[in-house]
């Protein structure tokens, strides 16, 4: 009965930070802190997150393959608090700084923008997945958690490595 009213608990949880996080994204996108200078030097040091999120996130996969779950909770630990790292700087860097326009032409230019929007789309859409799958672990439900996580891992790696790729595209333009 405890796990069922639990389990409820952070579904309500999950709804909220799902909606609430790409809201208040949003929302501070469009706020400028006053007498605070430009933090140009943060986009390298989120690609460079983005970067490292991806290679724990695969590598946390092959531990748990290899039966090392306790060394798996630890690393997708880090991978959460990572993207929570991630999103700070990233918010912190657009209330600092304009939005940098891709400068590229041609072909470049559409794959830019494909990446990105995906990348984009998919940020907001693997939230939910995320905590869910964290969920479902916290609470036992192993089997569950496997089903949901081989979901989340391409679309949250997909996240990750689309990341450093819009970095790499857009940086001679910062």
């Amino acid at each position: 009965m405890s796990e069922v009213i639990s389990s409820k608990k952070y579904k309500v949880w999950i709804w909220i930070l799902s909606v609430s996080i790409p809201l208040a994204v949003a929302v501070l996108f469009s706020v400028r802190i006053p007498g605070v200078e430009r933090m140009g030097f943060l986009p390298p040091i989120y690609a460079s997150i983005n970067g490292l999120t991806a290679v724990l996130l695969v590598v946390a996969v092959i531990q748990i393959k290899k039966g090392n779950r306790k060394t798996h909770e630890r690393l997708m630990k880090v991978c959460i608090l990572l993207s929570a790292l991630f999103l700070v700087m990233y918010v912190l860097y657009h209330m600092t700084s304009d939005s940098t326009s891709y400068g590229g032409d041609g072909a470049m230019r559409m794959v830019y923008f494909t990446i990105l929007i995906s990348h984009i789309l998919l940020s907001i859409g693997v939230i939910p997945f995320v905590l869910v799958t964290y969920m479902r672990a916290l609470l036992g439900n192993y089997e569950q958690h496997k089903k949901i996580a081989k979901i989340t891992f391409p679309i949250w790696l997909y996240v990750a490595i689309t990341g450093v790729i819009v970095y790499i595209m857009i940086a001679p333009y910062y």
